[in-house]
C-alpha cells in the first residue's frame, strides 16, 4: 500500500482541511506580506527591480508591473505547493489539480486578506481608486479573484472527485536512483 493511499485511508477524503489549511496559510503569509510592504502594496517602496510596461504582463499578470520580489515569491510558493508531492516522490494529475487550485486560493485569500488586515488599507480602501495595481475590477474585486476562484473550484473538485479505478490513473511514483 503506498504511502499516499495509507494515508487516505486513515484521515479520510476531507476537502474542507484542505481549504482550511490554505486559508491558515494565507492568514500568515498576508502578516508577512504587511510586514515587508507595510502600506506600499505591490512592492512600490522596495528596493527590487520592475518592469512596469510589456504586453506579456496584460496577458498573464493582469496588467500589473512585474517585481523580482514577486517573481521570487510566486516560484517559492508554486514549489512550496508541489512539496508534498515531492516528499512524498509521488505525482498523480489528481494531486496536481489539488496543488494548483490550492495555489490558487491561497494567492486569492493571501491578496484579500493583505488589505483587510494591513493597517494602512482596511476593507473601507478596498477598491480600484485606492488599488491602482489591481487594473481590472468585476463589482467588487479584482479580476483574478473571480477567475482563480472559478478555475480552483474546478480543479478542487475534480482532485476530489469519485471516479472509476479505470480512469482514476495510477499514482506515480517519481524514479528512484
Amino acid at each position: 500500500m503506498s504511502a499516499q493511499n495509507a494515508l487516505r485511508r486513515r484521515l479520510g477524503e476531507r476537502p474542507w482541511l484542505t481549504i482550511a489549511w490554505v486559508a491558515v496559510l494565507a492568514f500568515f503569509f498576508a502578516q508577512v506580506e504587511i510586514q515587508i510592504e507595510g502600506g506600499a502594496g505591490w512592492a512600490a517602496a522596495l528596493p527590487t527591480w520592475r518592469i512596469e510596461q510589456h504586453w506579456l504582463l496584460d496577458i498573464f499578470w493582469g496588467g500589473r508591473a512585474m517585481t523580482g520580489y514577486h517573481a521570487w515569491v510566486f516560484s517559492f510558493m508554486v514549489l512550496m505547493f508541489h512539496f508534498p508531492m515531492a516528499f512524498l516522490q509521488t505525482w498523480s494529475w489528481r494531486l496536481q489539480a489539488r496543488a494548483l487550485a490550492c495555489l490558487m486560493q491561497f494567492w486569492v485569500m493571501e491578496d484579500f486578506l493583505w488589505f483587510v488586515l494591513n493597517p494602512d488599507f482596511g476593507l473601507a480602501r478596498f477598491d480600484p481608486q485606492n488599488v491602482p495595481w489591481q487594473k481590472h475590477w468585476w463589482w467588487c474585486a479584482p479580476t483574478d479573484y473571480w477567475t482563480f476562484s472559478a478555475v480552483a473550484v474546478v480543479l478542487f473538485w475534480h482532485s476530489f472527485k469519485a471516479d472509476s479505478p479505470a480512469r482514476q490513473g495510477p499514482v506515480t511514483p517519481l524514479p528512484s536512483k
